[in-house]
């Protein structure tokens, strides 16, 4: 308990100022945390308060369509969260009248929302005594303790949640949780934690050891994927075509055609491709331009792409709609292909 305690005490100190704590509205709590899963206070702070600016309720983000939600989310990454944020939602307003559950299974069966979310939920909204367990908990508690467990497997999961509720005091549960993860966040970071000035430093097994970045452990290392894309900007008159992508991680986004290969081809081998030739079939075409590689990283996959700027009188495929230039400033797209668009001349 004097862990808690001395968490505690810091926390009146140092905490910093933010929206979702100023309130126990549990759809603004429900969002914040959406939002900052996989994402630093810093970035998703706008994204918070430009989704309160434009639904302030969750009946105002139910009746919004997806692509103005995922307008919104653009940049972020991670895109699922956005379309499960809109789904649950819809749901919360059709089962429930608006009314989010105050019941940790009722929570958990809500898509997009796991064991952290839920507690978290119960924990800042309702006041209720759930412990919160995300990544910044879990890397105070590893190195604190000194928890060699990986907390990727079963059996560290297990640890680690016995161990945060073991810590959870009976009164004051709520300013804890936020403490801990404040704590994660500011002082017990993944990379430079601030040792030195840390409160906890005679106490730390991490630090005792001089072991800080071997905690926490992890079993399973994320395997990156190479990929080798080739976009086609294709202008038919003043129109350019997209088409909005139903799977993979930029479903419910729009994308220009792309032709996908092994490795990385040059301009004449894509061109000469069969891929290429049954996109535009017999139809004329002329490239007036071909990007130098990009890459752009993903939490799994490391893309290198290359943007064909073609003129043609038609395409083949069915499956692309036209869109005036104008029009692509309302469309959702990837932050991939938004930096694009905002350095070239489409």
């Amino acid at each position: 308990m004097n862990f808690s305690s001395q968490l505690i005490t810091w926390y009146k100190t140092n905490s910093r100022d933010l929206p979702w704590r100023q309130t126990n509205d549990p759809y603004k709590i429900w969002l914040s945390e959406i939002i900052l899963q996989q994402t630093k206070v810093q970035q998703g702070l706008p994204y918070f308060n430009n989704f309160i600016r434009e639904f302030p309720t969750v009946f105002d983000l139910a009746k919004s369509s997806e692509d103005k939600v995922l307008k919104l989310w653009q940049g972020l990454g991670y895109y699922s969260r956005a379309r499960n944020l809109h789904h649950t939602a819809k749901f919360i307003c059709s089962r429930y009248n608006g009314n989010f559950p105050q019941n940790y299974n009722d929570i958990l069966k809500l898509k997009g929302i796991g064991d952290y979310t839920a507690s978290a939920i119960l924990s800042f909204a309702f006041n209720k005594r759930y412990a919160v367990l995300d990544g910044n908990v879990i890397r105070v508690l590893s190195r604190f303790f000194g928890i060699d467990s990986c907390f990727d497997t079963s059996v560290g999961k297990k640890q680690f949640k016995k161990l945060a509720d073991f810590n959870l005091p009976k009164k004051d549960s709520y300013t804890y949780n936020q403490a801990i993860m404040e704590f994660g966040a500011l002082v017990c970071t993944p990379k430079k934690p601030k040792c030195i000035s840390c409160t906890f430093q005679d106490e730390c097994f991490a630090f005792s050891s001089s072991e800080v970045q071997m905690f926490p452990r992890k079993k399973n290392k994320i395997q990156v994927k190479n990929r080798y894309l080739n976009f086609l900007i294709i202008y038919i008159g003043e129109s350019t075509l997209l088409k909005k992508k139903i799977k993979g991680i930029w479903s419910g986004l729009y994308e220009f055609p792309s032709l996908e290969f092994k490795k990385d081809l040059s301009v004449n081998k894509v061109v000469e491709s069969k891929q290429w030739t049954n996109f535009f079939f017999k139809n004329n075409f002329q490239i007036n331009n071909v990007s130098s590689t990009i890459i752009h990283k993903l939490s799994h996959q490391k893309l290198h792409i290359k943007f064909f700027h073609v003129e043609c009188n038609k395409v083949k495929s069915n499956a692309y709609k036209l869109f005036k230039k104008d029009q692509l400033l309302d469309l959702p797209v990837s932050k991939l292909l938004e930096n694009y668009l905002s350095q070239s001349a489409v």
